[in-house]
């Protein structure tokens, strides 16, 4: 039985003594609509709180609910909808109640519905505004070499969560000059390389922070128009294969690859005019794989350029050179099997046999592992490396291509 049967049909029994005497609880709903009008005007006469408003309506709403549903007994019986309409000719608060009860209910107003999304929106804000506030005490801190090591580490910790950190770090005042003077300040470790990891570590945050300008819209060309990439070329000079200079490398790296991966011409220009092939050549020969597969990145990006590739195809001893880092670099793969180097070497020899001149020479040159079955087992599962291949094999075919 439902829970309120009983007091539905307490409402509904007729009057025994034919409707002489009134239901007791009809009497107390009628002494409650009249309170509930009381307390409609009383709200409605503050006006300033809309909430305080839609919760007395809903409480009028429901109290004449319950006179509707009383009102054939005090009535004596006849058309329940004709009662409900009487009821709400009779009493004009109770209708308004009502009214503004289905108004409160149908607004979709979320944050008066449900208060605590609101304050949760508004501590998400406080948050973020405390850490941008954050931000900005980290990069005046740069200012103070007392306080600048801590604070690179920290700024380069959130330069993913603050999308404008970019922005903040170009135009705050003598913020890429300290940057700068950070990396100048290790030059003398290179040679002979005495870099221990600390001050590896140091630099490098300081370099993450420089990549996080290479790579906003915004101040990639600024940073493209002040040379700042070749300041970090001592870097990518470097031989040593210990921790803290692999390390260094990579991280150079990282600036250069954020620079290149958003394909503008303009930035392949740059990188042309100041010899970046032959130090990514060196890396992609010796580097450890993560500082090899970063290079290639970079150079595959190049190639992909139509002035990269003409460039590189441009005379013999270009193109010699980088076929013959892609030849050891396949011989050293078939050792390694390592799938992501091997999907940009593919890559690349697929994009020089798009010049006529290359095609010519990589006809004669193409490593023989790439031509057999050597790399079957690895590319199982990728197919589009697998297309890349096969496209690459169609077009060294005689008489292929024009």
């Amino acid at each position: 039985m439902h829970p309120n049967s009983q007091y539905h049909q307490y409402l509904q029994q007729p009057s025994l003594s034919g409707g002489a005497t009134p239901n007791p609880l009809a009497a107390v709903l009628q002494s409650a609509g009249a309170g509930a009008n009381a307390l409609s005007q009383q709200y409605s006469a503050l006006g300033g709180n809309q909430q305080q408003q839609q919760q007395a309506a809903a409480v009028a709403a429901a109290v004449a609910h319950q006179q509707q549903r009383q009102a054939p007994v005090t009535a004596g019986g006849g058309d329940p909808f004709a009662a409900y309409s009487a009821l709400m000719n009779s009493n004009p608060a109770a209708a308004a109640a009502a009214a503004a009860a289905q108004n409160a209910m149908t607004s979709g107003n979320t944050s008066m519905n449900f208060p605590f999304l609101q304050q949760d929106h508004q501590v998400q804000q406080k948050l973020a505004q405390l850490d941008e506030e954050k931000i900005y005490t980290l990069v005046l801190e740069l200012l103070n070499p007392s306080l600048r090591e801590q604070a690179l580490l920290d700024l380069s910790k959130k330069r993913e969560q603050y999308e404008d950190l970019a922005l903040v770090l170009w135009y705050s005042y003598g913020v890429m000059s300290v940057l700068l003077q950070e990396i100048v300040s290790v030059y003398p470790m290179l040679t002979p390389p005495t870099l221990n990891g600390v001050t590896s570590n140091r630099v490098c945050n300081a370099l993450a922070l420089l990549q996080c300008v290479a790579n906003h819209n915004e101040t990639r060309t600024l940073f493209l128009h002040a040379h700042i990439p070749l300041y970090l070329y001592p870097f990518l000079n470097t031989t040593s294969k210990t921790r803290p200079f692999e390390y260094l490398r990579l991280t150079s790296l990282g600036v250069i690859g954020a620079l290149v991966k958003n394909d503008n011409p303009e930035v392949i220009s740059f990188l042309l005019s100041t010899e970046i092939i032959p130090l990514c050549l060196r890396i992609m020969e010796t580097g450890s794989e993560l500082s090899k597969t970063v290079a290639i990145f970079i150079v595959q990006k190049i190639l992909l350029d139509e002035t990269g590739l003409y460039y590189i195809c441009q005379t013999y001893e270009r193109f010699y050179a980088v076929a013959t880092v892609l030849h050891t670099m396949v011989n050293q793969l078939v050792e390694t099997q390592a799938i992501r180097l091997l999907k940009h070497v593919i890559r690349c020899y697929l994009r020089l046999s798009d010049n006529p001149r290359a095609r010519e020479a990589l006809r004669q040159c193409l490593p023989e592992p790439l031509r057999d079955t050597t790399f079957h087992a690895v590319l199982k599962d990728d197919g589009a490396t697998r297309r890349c291949l096969g496209q690459l094999l169609i077009n060294l075919s005689d008489g292929s291509m024009n």
